[in-house]
């Protein structure tokens, strides 16, 4: 589902998280995320407090990558759970705590499974399903 160019997107640049609740839009990037070999998206956990209540009411979400300078994009639908614990976990923990000396960590980590990927490059393959 998630191709060469999708992947390579994902891995280069930040992403935005787009979830709701009551008809209530929320969104926000986060820069500690990754891809897994399975497909699977997995960002750790700062501060993702509206996000995660979100998800615990209906476990949708949207991640929206893209490159500004080559107008490449996708939109990535899909459902998400949380752990708080693993080997996910603790790699975002270190990973965090690193980059802030201590001062913040990871509580945790979102596993978005893709359900859908669609292009959001302007021109003839925008809004296109992969």
């Amino acid at each position: 589902m998630l191709n060469e160019n999708v992947i390579r997107l994902l891995k280069e640049n930040m992403w935005d998280l787009a979830t709701s609740q009551n008809n209530v839009p929320n969104v926000v990037p986060v820069a500690f995320k990754d891809v897994a070999e399975d497909g699977k998206l997995l960002v750790g956990d700062v501060s993702l407090d509206t996000t995660l209540k979100n998800i615990q009411a209906n476990g949708q979400i949207a991640v929206s990558v893209y490159d500004a300078q080559k107008l490449e994009g996708y939109q990535i639908k899909g459902k998400a759970e949380y752990l708080t614990e693993g080997k996910v976990v603790d790699t975002f923990k270190t990973m965090v705590e690193k980059m802030f000396h201590g001062a913040a960590t990871a509580k945790g980590a979102l596993i978005v499974t893709p359900e859908k990927v669609i292009v959001t490059t302007p021109g003839p393959e925008n809004k296109k399903e992969l």
